[in-house]
């Protein structure tokens, strides 16, 4: 008989699925399928690393209450890891973020608390919406001497990825990557995982996918912070960014973003996320744009499902 002992071991390890439907060449396009993690997304990683970081380090107490600001995925990936460890759970959100990430969360026993918007808009979360959000994480976390877990500056966010990701595409891929390409939100993922494969052969071109309007890490001001792309680019480089990572940055439109889920789940059967189908769609373009070879191979991110918008 073959089992995985617990869901934990459900994180990780995804497959790796080409991509030839959507994108016919030249040149390979690969995404890696998160959205098949229980939490349903690519912050089931950091969420298991985090964690289990803290309670081998001292940090995190057994039991104790573990609260979190979150965009909904994040969130998702806790309320699994604290479910099996047996730690109760709080997870702020703004309310422009969607309902169903929200109904995900308390499936899994989640106290959810939603924070009113401060400039956005329903299902446009701003950098202050989550500053907002953030805030309430942190006084909750004061008021019942909970462990609060920040995802933008936890090593195991990075680590996640450096050991996990990382890796994992390498091995799929034989060591034959040209590109790799993600969204960046508190960039854990495009960080981890281009450190890694930067260290197996410094060539591979590494670029991040921002939402038209918010391309901070290009230098450029934001003019639409109000972005489709929930989870990524609030406006300033996260904390943990390392800009010699990064070859170039590729913009993605809102609308080129939906265009590009449709695609996805018609041509190729899957149902993914906005940041998914921007991320797809940013392999693509750098295919196109002369800095890998035109036969080259480019790997990225499948964020999450499309079931949680």
């Amino acid at each position: 008989m073959s089992s995985t002992p617990g869901v934990l071991g459900l994180i990780g390890n995804t497959a790796l699925v080409a991509l030839n439907r959507v994108y016919t060449g030249p040149g390979r396009v690969f995404g890696k399928a998160e959205f098949l993690q229980p939490g349903g997304s690519v912050k089931d990683r950091a969420a298991r690393a985090i964690l289990e970081g803290a309670l081998r380090e001292g940090r995190l107490k057994p039991a104790q209450t573990v609260v979190t600001m979150t965009s909904g995925n994040f969130g998702a990936g806790l309320g699994v890891v604290c479910a099996l460890l047996g730690h109760p759970f709080v997870a702020t959100m703004s309310t422009g973020n969607s309902p169903e990430r929200t109904k995900m969360m308390r499936a899994f026993g989640t106290e959810v608390v939603l924070v009113p918007q401060v400039d956005g808009s329903q299902g446009r979360v701003t950098g202050a919406d989550i500053e907002a959000a953030d805030v309430v994480a942190r006084q909750i976390a004061t008021e019942r001497d909970a462990f609060y877990v920040d995802q933008f500056t936890d090593k195991y966010s990075v680590l996640a990825h450096q050991e996990g990701t990382g890796p994992e595409l390498w091995e799929q891929l034989a060591g034959m990557v040209d590109g790799f390409v993600a969204c960046v939100g508190s960039g854990g993922t495009f960080v981890g995982t281009a450190r890694f494969l930067k260290s197996q052969l410094r060539a591979i071109v590494c670029a991040a996918v921002e939402p038209e309007g918010a391309e901070v890490l290009a230098g450029k001001a934001v003019t639409k912070p109000d972005h489709l792309l929930q989870g990524t680019s609030y406006g300033k480089a996260p904390p943990c960014w390392d800009p010699t990572l990064m070859d170039l940055s590729i913009s993605v439109t809102d609308n080129e973003a939906e265009e590009w889920r449709d695609r996805l789940a018609r041509l190729e059967g899957l149902h993914v996320g906005f940041s998914a189908a921007a991320n797809v769609l940013g392999a693509v373009k750098l295919l196109k744009s002369g800095r890998v070879r035109p036969e080259g191979t480019v790997a990225t991110i499948l964020c999450d499902t499309g079931l949680k918008y």
